[in-house]
């Protein structure tokens, strides 16, 4: 690398490209909160960390020519994207089971500011999102990352491009697995819920003058409240086994 600054520079660049995109989108790296400093010097650093182990790999493209390095720039950020949104679309999902499950058990208090996206969202959803974040990165879910970025040169090799095909497939099998996985964690919620608003329901069939509704909300609440407690720990522990097996099955 020393022989060839010039080609070492470009080289890096390559790898950047990828690597650089990926870090774009990523769950909690792409973060208003976190700088968009951090997150360039974070990338260019985990570039430079990985351009030796890369180099055989990266280096045989920097002579061409300049058209052709162009065209490998562009694919190799498109390639670093679409692996960073596969990470990210496990994790919407996630937001999107906190909503049916604020839904289901009538947390349905106004949305606030996300803690870590700008959207607003509700304040169960941003507890299970937060968590689940927090807990990927206890379990050192960025050097699975990481390493699969290196091992992306295998399956996704520079000399072929962008497989646009290759691409929409695997988005498509993500939001699949991602819908079931938070389906079977947002399961004991909607069946919690169903039933009791199917009782709800016939407690005001047979007892009209009731104000079921304001006599429903504390108990339901109450109900799912505790049904959380209890089951937390098993909710995040199965979340991150399924993200672990979706992501590694997909990429």
């Amino acid at each position: 690398m020393i022989e060839d600054p010039e080609g070492t520079v470009l080289a890096l660049f390559l790898a950047f490209c990828r690597i650089g995109g990926c870090f774009m989108v990523l769950p909690g790296f792409s973060s208003f909160r976190v700088p968009v400093q951090i997150r360039l010097f974070l990338a260019v650093a985990v570039s430079m960390a990985l351009l030796p182990i890369l180099w055989d790999t990266i280096y045989p493209y920097v002579r061409e020519s300049q058209r052709v390095y162009i065209l490998l720039v562009a694919a190799e950020m498109l390639i670093g994207v679409t692996m960073g949104l596969v990470a990210r679309y496990i994790v919407v999902a996630l937001q999107f089971a906190g909503t049916a499950i604020s839904m289901a058990i009538g947390f349905n208090s106004a949305p606030g500011s996300g803690i870590v996206e700008l959207e607003p969202e509700g304040q169960l959803t941003a507890l299970l999102s937060f968590t689940a974040l927090f807990i990927l990165f206890l379990t050192d879910f960025h050097h699975m990352i990481i390493a699969s970025l290196v091992s992306s040169y295998g399956f996704m090799p520079m000399n072929e491009g962008f497989d646009a095909r290759l691409v929409l497939m695997t988005l498509t099998d993500t939001l699949a697995g991602a819908f079931m996985l938070v389906l079977r964690l947002a399961s004991p919620f909607l069946a919690y819920g169903l039933i009791f608003n199917l009782a709800i329901g016939m407690v005001n069939k047979l007892a009209p003058q009731i104000p079921v509704y304001f006599i429903s909300i504390p108990f339901i609440l109450t109900g799912g409240l505790i049904l959380l407690y209890f089951g937390s720990n098993t909710f995040f522990t199965l979340f991150i086994d399924g993200f672990e097996t979706l992501f590694m099955g997909l990429i």
